[in-house]
């Protein structure tokens, strides 16, 4: 859950939190199964999630905590029918039959165990939502991301975020969605933003957008987990097969990419001898079927440019011109300002810092002025051409506008050493 359902923000640190984000989607998943109506079931479990906080802080997290929140996820799910609707036999009759103080979890195995977090994300991917809000909705209601991580993935504001979520809910009940899957007619839609809803929810966890900590591996295990049961399911799907691709690449260097006290470790400095070789191993293995019998999207390009940086034995031998031309190839097939900041440096390396600088140009007054990202590529470029002054102050920049602390404190070590 974004929040604990009061508006109070769930601590990216507090083991409570933790254990609430990881629980919620799953009991969400059964809820609105169940129940058929997502609305409902989702504003359930942010009570239940209400409940938890206010009891497991001052209790103790009980022996079974699922079951815990799903027992008082389903009582507040039945007080609102009661309260919104006619009374429903079955519904009441399991109210009465359980003590309203005993909030006593069931036996582990009293309920089989489903996971239904992928039907859930294709839930969330409505025609009657746009494309942003069954983004921000999926995001909230499959991986638990606070409404601050949503809108840093979509370079809004935090208010606007929330105010895209409430609005969502409110046309998933108005439009009667139910727990079930897509029409034929509906499933490349969906999939398209399943896809994306998934490489959000990865990057939200390769890079956190803020906390304490750089690599979540929560989410990225989770979403993860999420595209290799889709992959399963569609294994001749380029896009899906390309995504996995990515991410497997992408992982594969998670655990050179922070030093021995958290620090943030840049590629062009990580000990690639550590990197994951199976993982390499598997995502070229994927990419390359993929490319031979499938027709080429943007998931399939990312992959390609990762399989090029896995490739390379140092970071000086590292093919460049490669890396450029297939971000010029995936600006053509998905146009959007991160892509030319990635092509920005890849333009830099091969062309010179100059090059590189002038590029970044063009996207210095769109959604990502100001952003930290956009100001670490420049700094970068200033460094590598010798402006040291500008670049310092462009990291300190990027270091202010940076919500996650380890790469405030990477930034602020680059300002220091450009002084």
């Amino acid at each position: 859950m974004a929040t604990d359902g009061r508006g109070r923000r769930l601590s990216a640190v507090d083991p409570v939190g933790d254990l609430l984000r990881e629980l919620a989607p799953r009991v969400l998943g059964p809820l609105a199964r169940r129940h058929r109506d997502f609305a409902r079931a989702e504003d359930a479990v942010a009570e239940a999630v209400v409940d938890a906080v206010e009891a497991w802080r001052h209790g103790g997290v009980p022996e079974h905590p699922l079951g815990w929140l799903r027992t008082v996820a389903a009582r507040r799910y039945v007080d609102q029918v009661r309260a919104d609707t006619a009374r429903r036999r079955r519904e009441l009759a399991l109210l009465d039959a359980t003590p309203r103080d005993a909030l006593v979890a069931p036996p582990p195995d009293a309920e089989p165990t489903r996971d239904d977090l992928l039907e859930l994300l294709f839930l969330c991917c409505h025609p009657a939502l746009g494309p942003a809000a069954q983004l921000a909705l999926t995001l909230r209601a499959v991986a638990g991301l606070t409404t601050a991580q949503i809108a840093a993935a979509f370079l809004v504001p935090e208010a606007t975020m929330g105010q895209r979520i409430v609005r969502a809910k409110q046309r998933l009940r108005e439009a009667g969605a139910r727990f079930t899957p897509p029409p034929p007619a509906e499933r490349a839609a969906r999939l398209t933003v399943v896809l994306h809803v998934l490489y959000l929810l990865f990057n939200e966890g390769y890079a956190a957008s803020g906390g304490p900590r750089l690599h979540r591996v929560d989410l990225t295990g989770q979403a993860l987990r999420l595209t290799r049961r889709l992959h399963d399911r569609l294994p001749d799907s380029g896009e899906v097969t390309g995504l996995l691709a990515l991410m497997l690449l992408t992982e594969a260097r998670a655990a050179t990419r922070t030093g021995p006290d958290g620090e943030l470790v840049p590629l062009t400095e990580q000990d690639r001898s550590r990197w994951n070789r199976a993982a390499i191993a598997e995502g070229t293995a994927l990419l390359t079927g993929s490319l031979s019998t499938a027709p080429l999207g943007p998931y399939q390009v990312q992959a390609a440019i990762a399989a090029v940086h896995a490739e390379a034995p140092t970071a000086p031998a590292t093919d460049w011109a490669q890396i450029l031309a297939l971000y010029e190839l995936l600006e053509c097939l998905a146009p959007n300002p991160v892509v030319t900041l990635n092509r920005a440096v890849a333009v830099g390396e091969v062309h010179g810092p100059t090059a590189g600088l002038a590029l970044l140009d063009e996207v210095a007054a769109g959604p990502l002025a100001g952003h930290h990202r956009l100001l670490a590529v420049r700094a970068h470029l200033l460094e590598q051409a010798g402006e040291r002054a500008a670049a310092a102050a462009a990291w300190r920049g990027a270091a202010r506008q940076a919500g996650s602390v380890p790469e405030q404190r990477h930034l602020l070590r680059r300002a220091a050493h450009c002084e």
